[in-house]
């Protein structure tokens, strides 16, 4: 009879599935939000869209994405930033969020077998499947770090005036930071302004977290998968003594 321990895996298939759907969502709700932006804060300041009061200023909202018509007695905002599409992109985010973490999470652990909830899994396709989730969410936050944070790489005391034949009227920077990838930069007229709008750094910042969160699970599965490699199995024990001759038991 084999003695060999049944491994198991938590039943993630259906939180990707979610995760996935909610994400197709957000960026379909946004892509909605973002169009009803268009000329949003020119029909403000042609007086189109009335306000409360005079019209103060025009400013963008990162999420949910609108624009937002600031007057003394109070705000008009576009499309995408109340109501019934506000509260989707929020529940859609939430629900995308909630499930990606915890099927990482669920990753980290090595449940035993005869829940519903668990599923047979040897350690090398535990191995696969933490490696996969690594690769997605790693190769997620590489991407949206390159694209917020290429100029402090290629020069970080120079990150403001990268990419840019500015001549003499080159912005200094003043202050920089890897993580998240940001600096201040001065321009020649007095003006200070960030490289990144500060959503764009907090995305690529949050971005870390799941990433992390994956390589944790993969660096547990690595361990235990090593583990079981370097120990033997039971019928792979010492050979058991050969049975003794009739010229043996004589003597």
């Amino acid at each position: 009879m084999s003695h060999a321990r049944t491994h198991s895996g938590y039943r993630t298939g259906g939180l990707w599935a979610a995760a996935g759907i909610s994400f197709a969502a957000l960026i379909a709700g946004s892509a909605v939000a973002l169009f009803a932006m268009l000329e949003f804060d020119e029909r403000c300041m042609q007086g189109i869209t009335e306000g409360p009061g005079r019209l103060l200023r025009t400013r963008d909202q990162a999420f949910p994405p609108a624009t937002v018509c600031e007057y003394t007695g109070g705000d008009i905002v576009s499309f995408g930033g109340h109501g019934v599409l506000a509260l989707l992109l929020w529940s859609t985010l939430l629900i995308m969020v909630a499930c990606l973490f915890l099927a990482l999470l669920a990753e980290c652990f090595d449940p035993r077998p005869g829940s519903p909830l668990v599923m047979p899994m040897s350690r090398a396709e535990k191995l696969r499947r933490t490696g996969t989730a690594l690769t997605v969410t790693g190769s997620l936050f590489l991407l949206l770090y390159a694209l917020a944070g290429w100029k402090l790489l290629v020069g970080p005391s120079s990150a403001c005036s990268t990419g840019a034949d500015w001549g003499s009227n080159a912005p200094a920077t003043l202050e920089y930071s890897f993580f998240p990838p940001q600096a201040t930069c001065q321009y020649t007229s007095g003006m200070t302004e960030r490289m990144n709008p500060g959503w764009v750094a907090s995305l690529t910042a949050q971005s870390a977290a799941p990433a992390l969160l994956a390589a944790v699970g993969f660096a547990l599965a690595w361990r235990r998968w090593s583990v079981e490699r370097t120990v033997p199995r039971p019928e792979e024990g010492p050979a058991a003594a050969p049975p003794a001759t009739d010229s043996e038991d004589a003597h």
